[in-house]
This record gives C-alpha cells, structure tokens and sequence, in this order.
C-alpha cells in the first residue's frame, strides 16, 4: 500500500470528489494558487468555476457556502485557520448548523468548513488556537479532527458525501506525517473511534496530534509494566462514546487528552460522560491532560510547554494506578 502524507492524502480527497460529483467545489481566499498544499493543482484541473477565489471576509465565503449547499450544491469552504472560524461565527451557528431543523428537514446543509487546527508551527496565538471544543457545543455541526492520512482521506470524503454541515479540521503539526492510504476508494465513517493500542490497565482517549502523545505515554508505562489502551475518536462530533465505555469497563480507568483549553474542553465532555455512565466500572477519578489555561505563545519552546505532553500524560495515568 502506497505511503503518503496527510497533506497528500487530503489533495486525494478533494481531487476525487471534485472528479466524481461536479456539485462540488472549493471556495476560499486563495485557492487557486493554494497557499496551503493541499488545494494546489485543483484549479488547474477544475477551473474557475469549481475553484473560486473570495475577497478577504470568512463572513461572506462562509455565507456563500450555505447558500450554495441549500441551494443544491456541495461546497467545501476552506478558511485556512481554525481561528477564521470565529470570523464566520453567526453563519455557521445561526444558519448552517439551525437551518435544517428550522425548516423541518424540508432543506439540508451539504458543506464543508475546512480549516488548520491548533498548535506545532509555533505562529501565535492568532493561527495556533485548538477550536474544535467551540462547534462541539453546536447542535447539528459535525467535528471531524484526524490524526493519519488515512483517516483524513477516507473521512474528508464521507465529510464531502454528508448532507450536513461539517468542520474539518486539519492539524497543524501532522501536514508531513506519512502512512499508508490506499489507492483504491474507500469511506472512513463519521462517528466511529480508532483503537490505536490495545491495552487492560487503563483508557487513554485522545483525538488529532494528542493519539501520539498518548501512544508515546502508553510506550513509557508499558516499560513500566502497565498495558495502556489508547482510543483515537477521530470524530468530536458525533464521538463514539460506546467504544469508550466499553473500554472504561475492560480497563477502570480513564484518561482524556486533548488539544484545548481546560474549561470546556473535548476532554470535559469524554470525562463527564465517563464519571455519568461508567461510575461503577472505575477504580479511580477520571484525569484530563489539556494545554495550560493561556493563550498560545509565539516562541517554540513555550508553545511546546503549554501544550499536552507524554509526561503529563503519564502523571495522569498515574495518579489513577494509585
């Protein structure tokens, strides 16, 4: 099976969906000349038509993409950086996500929000914010956050496919990362977890860049003679909550891990439905490993300390083996 890195593997997924179905198509601030690698060469094969340039307001593109998507089209709109998400916030909140609902089912959303997330190129607070945890809270949007290329191939497609608004968010630090994807087609569903690593002494979940900083805990604790279990929800929203329980019941123990500020975070949710539904199946409080309550630095070495680490993980971890 070919290796390919994740931007690869999402230039894949665009060009095969624009090829199979002409309803789609790519709008953005410079998308034709593709600031960002994976949107290069699309506009060569599609044209201006299908790969169309906006002026600089994430408000009106995000706009523009809802009314396309209700009006039969299936746009995927790429605002470059998570937090141009923000800019767009009344559309995707007010509209994308209510719209269906608010007509009765007798309208669908068909778009794709496409954005950079989170930390790992150390450019500032601006461009590096994890914001996933905000579309989480919103009824309707789903959250789709992959760690290898191919889940993000196999789940921008299904994104694409989805007659409802979706985020989907690309992270900062794994644009090189290689694996396997296969040239064949192929769907990764929205809403099913990935067990990374089996294991029966405790559940680390995690989602993105975060599933390998809790494989490399689960390496340290394995010399240590503890059997980690560490679950990759590759989708925020829906997230598989009965792979997690299932494995809260097996191990005991839980530990979230997640790319966000502490408050209100992906890992608030994973651990409060975990205390909720799995009470009697844990032998210790439930641990979340989360970045420090500040915001994202410029300097390299302090964005690498605000962020989750392996040793935060495993001091979590051990805090539940006590």
């Amino acid at each position: 099976m070919p290796r390919k890195t994740y931007v690869a593997a999402i230039q894949e997924a665009l060009a095969e969906e624009m090829r199979r179905d002409d309803r789609v198509f790519l709008i953005g601030e410079d998308v034709r000349i593709g600031v960002f690698p994976s949107t290069r060469g699309l506009h060569a094969e599609f044209g201006d038509k299908r790969v169309i340039d906006t002026p600089i307001s994430e408000l009106a593109v995000a706009g523009a993409g809802i009314g396309a998507a209700v009006t039969g089209l299936r746009p995927i709109v790429d605002l470059m950086f998570g937090t141009f998400l923000y800019l767009a916030f009344d559309q995707i909140a007010n509209q994308a996500g209510a719209m269906r609902y608010m007509y009765g089912g007798q309208t669908k959303a068909p778009l794709v929000f496409m954005v950079q997330n989170g930390a790992g190129s150390s450019a500032g607070h601006h461009h590096s914010q994890a914001v996933h945890q905000f579309f989480m809270n919103m009824p309707q949007i789903k959250v789709i956050l992959p760690s290898t290329p191919y889940d993000g191939k196999g789940l921008l497609k299904s994104a694409i496919r989805d007659d409802n608004p979706v985020i989907f968010l690309h992270s900062l630090s794994l644009g090189g990362k290689r694996g396997e994807v296969p040239s064949d087609e192929y769907l990764v569903p929205i809403g099913a977890a990935d067990v990374k690593r089996s294991g029966s002494d405790v559940t680390i979940c995690a989602v993105g860049p975060t599933v390998y900083t809790a494989l490399e805990a689960a390496n340290t604790l394995a010399a240590e003679g503890y059997d980690a279990e560490v679950i990759d929800l590759r989708s925020l929203s829906p997230w598989d909550k009965q792979t997690v329980l299932e494995s809260v019941a097996k191990t005991g123990r839980f530990v979230a891990v997640d790319e966000s500020f502490p408050t209100c975070s992906a890992a608030s949710e994973w651990a409060a439905t975990v205390a909720e539904e799995a009470f009697p199946d844990l032998k210790a409080p439930v641990q979340r490993v989360t970045n420090e309550d500040v915001p994202m630095p410029f300097s390299p070495v302090l964005e690498k300390a605000v962020l989750p680490s392996a040793a935060d993980v495993v001091a979590a971890v051990r805090k539940t083996l006590v």
